[in-house]
């Protein structure tokens, strides 16, 4: 949908704040879908009479807000909304997008068999060197990433099953798919959250520049019996992913 047009204010409010304000507002009002392109900086400058100085300020402030993503050669495009985890429930990603009217989906990086190191060793409760099926995977929301993933599922799970083929996992979650070959459901874990500059690979996968920050959790899933099932560690995308937590003062 075309932005629509209203002169600007002659007054002390900036007028690239005052573009911002009318582009956010668009994007709020559903004007602006997820994917949708916003007017460029020439076009902002042939529509208001500003400088491409101050179309770019504008832009950038609605990238700062997390409201666009600026990529060369495809203009501003409009991202979908912020996801708030409960860290008091989890649900799973895709469980958690779809809540959301998004559509989840998963890049699969790639599906190996590692030995496992000291902090998977000691989270899964399994002997360090011993091989571990290791899933790598990017976690997207109508086709934008949100996170990137590392996996570590237990072989006390898994026993002798075969790993899983590139396109089962792009298809479904990796939860389902250990249900579904192993019969254990994951009921609960333990998670820590932490920030981190994104470094050059985080970066790439998530479309972010190198140092952008990013929320990673590292989290431990268990079966109902407290058995350790997997260990994840998760790179969240900060400008769309924000985790809230209620409290209560004790008496």
């Amino acid at each position: 949908m075309a932005h629509e047009f209203t002169d600007l204010d002659a007054g002390p409010v900036p007028l690239w704040f005052q573009i911002a304000a009318r582009l956010r507002k668009d994007v709020q009002a559903g004007k602006f879908a997820a994917g949708d392109r916003l007017p460029s900086e020439s076009e902002l400058n042939a529509m208001y009479g500003v400088s491409r100085t101050t179309a770019r300020s504008a832009l950038d402030r609605l990238e700062q807000e997390g409201l666009i993503t600026r990529r060369p050669g495809k203009g501003s495009i409009v991202l979908p909304p912020h996801v708030d985890q409960q860290l008091k429930t989890f649900a799973g990603f895709a469980d958690e997008m779809r809540s959301r009217g998004l559509r989840p989906s998963y890049d699969t990086r790639s599906i190996r068999r590692l030995p496992a190191t000291a902090d998977v060793a000691k989270n899964l409760k399994i002997n360090r060197r011993e091989p571990v099926l290791t899933v790598d995977r990017v976690l997207l929301a109508d086709g934008y990433p949100m996170a990137t993933s590392q996996s570590w599922i237990s072989p006390r799970v898994l026993k002798d099953q075969a790993a899983p083929k590139t396109k089962d996992l792009n298809a479904r979650s990796l939860y389902a798919w250990i249900e579904a070959v192993s019969g254990v459901r994951i009921v609960g874990g333990d998670e820590t959250v932490e920030a981190v500059n994104a470094n050059e690979d985080i970066a790439g996968r998530l479309r972010v520049s190198v140092g952008a920050a990013t929320l990673v959790a590292h989290r431990l899933s268990r079966s109902k019996n407290h058995t350790p099932v997997e260990y994840v560690v998760i790179h969240y995308r900060a400008d769309r992913y924000r985790f809230s937590i209620g409290w209560r003062r004790p008496d």
